[in-house]
């Protein structure tokens, strides 16, 4: 099993450097895919968000042993969703994770919001959806 031996640089910062046998690789492929599944569980997470939401919107509108399954609902996606954050957390930076994770949600609840609950879709509100979105991409990026 090759393992690869990183130097640190400051700060966050370290320099992979391979180790003999390790046919090259300076990180493993396990390490790739692990940082890529955070990211799927990162989106998820934030879908989740936009579940919690939605479920906030319905229980507003529900009465009785309705209202309290929404909510009972909205209670159960936080808890996943935070769950979830936590977990990407582990390779993602927080200072990316929770930009992201909020900008799915946010993003996401706008559109439930035009098309579920019926809300405005004014040219501003889109304008700065679009914004948003480029700001979240902006940061996975980086």
């Amino acid at each position: 099993m090759c393992r690869p031996q990183f130097a640190r640089l400051g700060g966050n910062a370290y320099l992979c450097t391979p180790s003999e046998g390790d046919a090259g690789y300076c990180c493993s492929p396990r390490e790739d895919n692990i940082k890529r599944m955070n990211w799927i569980i990162l989106i998820v997470a934030g879908l989740c968000e936009c579940g919690f939401t939605f479920c906030l919107g319905k229980a507003k509108m529900a009465a009785g042993w309705d209202a309290a399954l929404w909510y009972a609902g909205f209670v159960i996606v936080s808890a996943l969703s935070m769950i979830l954050l936590a977990k990407a957390t582990k390779t993602i930076p927080i200072g990316t994770a929770y930009p992201v994770w909020t900008g799915i949600g946010a993003v996401g609840t706008v559109l439930i919001g035009i098309l579920v609950f019926k809300e405005p879709a004014t040219f501003w509100r889109m304008f700065f959806i679009v914004t948003l979105i480029a700001s979240v991409v902006g940061l996975k990026m980086v």
